[in-house]
């Protein structure tokens, strides 16, 4: 049953990220997102939670009101400033969905402000992320910008 219901919504996934392009006869081609888009959505990384409340864990969470993805990005950093785990959970797109996770690998590794140079025209730009679903690599920006913040400002609150 759990296969079926997989299949099922792999195939709808499927058919939605389709985009008609233009042509001139009524049966011409479809032009499908980028291999790397659908790789993320249907492999997404590092999705889940950390534990909001330790202080080395920061949070950021983002939406769009125009199309209703809401993207909740954490990071934690270990004592030398270095991202150790990343994790997303986001409601929305595929294409925002891919953002998060594309996002979420970037970040590992990364010391806390060098990740802060991750933009979205980077994300959209790997994706190849079509002009419509730009504002999907700036939630991730804004995300990562959220999730800073709260790390900061949790360490702030710990030191004084």
């Amino acid at each position: 049953m759990m296969t079926m219901l997989t299949t099922t919504m792999r195939s709808t996934m499927t058919k939605a990220l389709r985009l008609p392009t233009r042509t001139l006869g009524a049966a011409g081609p479809v032009r499908m997102y980028h291999e790397n888009i659908i790789d993320h959505y249907e492999n997404p990384r590092n999705v889940g939670a950390l534990d909001k409340k330790s202080t080395n864990v920061g949070t950021g969470l983002v939406g769009a009101p125009a199309c209703g993805d809401v993207m909740k990005l954490q990071i934690e950093v270990d004592e030398h400033g270095t991202i150790v785990d990343s994790k997303f959970k986001t409601f929305g797109c595929g294409s925002a969905i891919a953002s998060s996770s594309v996002a979420t690998e970037w970040l590992k590794g990364k010391n806390i402000d060098d990740c802060l140079k991750i933009k979205n025209t980077d994300i959209a730009s790997h994706l190849k992320l079509p002009p419509v679903k730009l504002h999907c690599s700036m939630l991730a920006e804004d995300a990562i910008k959220a999730a800073v913040n709260d790390y900061k400002k949790k360490q702030q609150k710990a030191s004084a």
